[in-house]
């Protein structure tokens, strides 16, 4: 069955569905940060969302979409992590069993929070297995629904619900937004975004940003054809892994997108540091591309105002350690 984009009233549907269930994540600003950058950043720290990262916008308008159509026998869902938390999260507050399909490598600490919302996690391995069939078998099997974690139109719906926050508390502070920088794997949470501000912001420009070796989406809006990632590339940025970009958020985002911006490991790791330090956020990489792009110039903030989606701050300690240590 073909997917239809959700229109504007779909999003503000989603808005109202998810209501109190998700937090109204603030707009932050930092004296600091606009000198480094020589411009206006408006940061959305989705880091502070329950669960840690966006992705329960998208998983609870879903879950919640099923439950008010009826759905009782369960969800399937496959992440590294922060959509496994989501969907776990989503599923326990209507009493729903979740079963959770994540890379046998994904961080400990996504696992660990995946399970204590009373999911059922089976491991996988990212290299061999195929782990959308491997969900899509295990639902058929038990007559669950799959919720992916990118594209489908309840997902990208509910995740469109930061954008439409992050319009409405720019426009009640009265500025404008020149451009919004947003991390992306599969491409939901920017497809939602640029969906959510073509209505209030129609001039602003929206930027993906991927890690080195992962621009899937990048090289896919510079060729017209979706395309996909080898076996290398960063591994830092453990959210941001997509094999390529979804059929369904490409649609999307081939004709709205302004380009693509791709970020070292090392100015991530940093942007992590100055986040700590400066903003008192603890971000996890993938949540820290967008300010690093800011700060190591891979995209030029001067003299204008960029809005930021800070995705996530489900960091591994290890990794955070490895941050902080930049400070040195």
């Amino acid at each position: 069955m073909t997917m239809m984009p959700p229109s504007y009233d779909d999003l503000m549907a989603a808005r109202a569905r998810i209501g109190d269930r998700v937090r109204h994540t603030p707009l932050l600003r930092s004296a600091v940060l606009d000198r480094a950058i020589g411009g206006t950043v408006l940061l959305k720290p989705e880091a502070l969302q329950h669960t840690g990262s966006f992705k329960l916008r998208g998983a609870m308008n879903a879950v919640l979409s099923l439950a008010e159509a009826g759905h009782r026998a369960g969800v399937v869902a496959f992440s590294s992590g922060n959509h496994a938390q989501a969907v776990a999260y989503a599923a326990a507050s209507v009493g729903m069993p979740a079963t959770i399909f994540m890379p046998a490598d994904a961080p400990a600490i996504k696992t660990a929070a995946t399970r204590g919302w009373g999911a059922t996690v089976i491991p996988f391995d990212r290299l061999r297995d195929d782990r959308e069939a491997l969900a899509r078998a295990e639902a058929e099997r038990i007559g669950a629904a799959v919720i992916p974690p990118f594209d489908h139109p309840h997902v990208i719906a509910g995740q469109a619900t930061a954008a439409l926050e992050l319009a409405e508390d720019a426009a009640a502070g009265g500025l404008d937004i020149d451009a919004l920088l947003v991390p992306v794997s599969g491409g939901g949470l920017i497809a939602g975004c640029t969906l959510a501000l073509e209505h209030d912001f129609s001039s602003a420009r929206v930027y993906a940003l991927e890690p080195e070796g992962r621009d899937d989406l990048r090289r896919s809006l510079l060729s017209g054809q979706r395309e996909q990632n080898g076996d290398g590339g960063s591994v830092l940025c453990d959210g941001l892994m997509s094999a390529s970009p979804g059929e369904l958020t490409f649609a999307i985002n081939r004709e709205r997108l302004a380009g693509g911006v791709v970020v070292t490991d090392d100015a991530v790791l940093r942007a992590m540091a100055f986040a700590f330090l400066h903003l008192k956020l603890v971000l996890e990489p993938s949540g820290a591309i967008g300010l690093a792009a800011l700060l190591s110039g891979a995209f030029d903030g001067r003299d204008r105002t960029t809005a930021v989606v800070l995705s996530g701050g489900n960091v591994d300690p290890v990794i955070f350690e490895r941050a902080l240590a930049t400070l040195a």
